[in-house]
């Protein structure tokens, strides 16, 4: 109720075109928006003042501990900047900073997957249909920052723009397609990713890119978020006998779960398995990693910008997860890996190492879901359409 009064106050405030507001879910320090804020201060004007905000404290101090500004937004400075920044930036809604104080912002949504899953209102069946398309009335008085169209959404492709546009309500029109700036950190050369972790990675990831060089082939398992793994992700597999196989082949497995995950288990008697905090940035780390075990996640979009990488789909419950999240596409003619539907058949394929992805496959997927966006510079694109076209509402 109180955001609900606050929210028209909003729009009561001048805001400057000289300050950008950025922000994440769950007030985490990750995803587009991160690579956009760190780049914003590197390479803009001086003059224009770019600030992360965030309902964590933690956050906030780990950000400054990087020598950028950063501010609590539920503080007097955190409440005036995000009232004052003419552009907000965020990777899923403006709740991401905080909804109540968005009134006149133009808010530019970052968003975070390219993929074949419907979303937002273009869902039609599962839970959160309840909220965009029956419009239960709880869940609409709840969460308005799902029904504030974003004035900008980042896409890659027309074949995304179109999917994208109606799931967000607005015109095709308000579609940046200039890919995704964390996708940067996959292609970059490798001293600009490791003066990267260095500045901007806390110890954990360079202790984990250190520690993979030990081992002949890297694997890493990624699966899309399921309410089922809210506090087990690998209930369809068995990490003992994984462990076996890797430590045959000196290989390494990391489990890196969603950001939802709540870690209930540990790996640490297993001696080739390692489970990534669920919050970490996992971007800096995968471009040393040799195979990606997915299932439907938008993460095997991005994987596939990088070359001579392998894939394998792991679909043990397609039937069962296509009820609740059906796909705005086919999802046979939109994926590219090794497929396999159960967990004998995957600890059969990484023993056999049968998973070799072609490259015209990975080059025929990159082309439909990033077309020429994959070598985009997305985040200085971004910045010069902000400071060049003063986009408005």
């Amino acid at each position: 109720m109180i955001c609900y009064l606050i929210y028209p106050l909003s729009f009561l405030f001048p805001r400057s075109r000289r300050k950008y507001a950025f922000g994440s879910f769950r007030g985490s320090f990750n995803d587009n928006a991160r690579y956009l804020f760190i780049y914003a201060s590197q390479h803009t004007d001086r003059n224009i003042r770019k600030v992360w905000l965030s309902a964590n404290r933690s956050c906030i101090k780990k950000v400054r501990s990087y020598g950028l500004e950063a501010y609590w937004v539920l503080g007097p400075r955190g409440i005036w900047h995000a009232l004052t920044s003419k552009y907000w930036f965020f990777n899923s809604y403006t709740s991401d900073i905080m909804f109540c104080l968005s009134g006149g912002a133009v808010c530019i949504n970052l968003w975070h997957g390219v993929g074949l899953k419907r979303i937002e209102f273009n869902t039609v069946s599962g839970p959160l249909a309840d909220r965009f398309n029956k419009r239960n009335k709880k869940d609409v008085f709840c969460h308005p920052e799902s029904f504030r169209r974003p004035d900008w959404l980042l896409t890659s492709t027309p074949f995304q723009t179109s999917m994208f546009a109606k799931a967000f309500r607005i015109p095709e029109s308000r579609c940046l397609e200039m890919g995704y700036p964390r996708n940067w950190i996959l292609t970059a050369k490798e001293q600009d990713r490791k003066q990267f972790i260095s500045k901007y990675e806390p110890q954990q990831t360079a202790a984990l890119t250190d520690k993979i060089k030990d081992y002949d082939k890297i694997f890493v398992y990624m699966p899309t978020w399921r309410d089922s793994q809210r506090t087990v992700f690998t209930q369809s597999m068995d990490l003992e006998q994984l462990n076996g196989i890797m430590a045959k082949q000196n290989s390494l497995l990391i489990l890196k779960p969603h950001a939802n995950v709540i870690l209930t288990q540990g790996t640490e008697s297993l001696s080739n398995i390692i489970l990534a905090d669920p919050k970490m940035d996992i971007y800096p780390v995968i471009p040393y990693a040799h195979v990606l075990i997915t299932d439907y996640s938008s993460i095997l979009y991005d994987w596939l910008l990088m070359k001579g990488k392998d894939v394998i789909l792991y679909l043990y419950d397609y039937d069962e997860y296509v009820k609740d999240r059906d796909f705005y596409y086919p999802f046979d003619e939109n994926v590219a890996g090794k497929r396999v539907n159960d967990f004998d058949s995957l600890c059969t394929c990484i023993e056999s190492a049968d998973y070799t992805l072609p490259e015209k496959e990975r080059e025929r997927i990159v082309k439909k879901f990033w077309g020429d966006t994959a070598g985009y510079d997305s985040a200085a694109m971004i910045l010069d359409f902000v400071k060049t076209q003063r986009p408005g509402r």
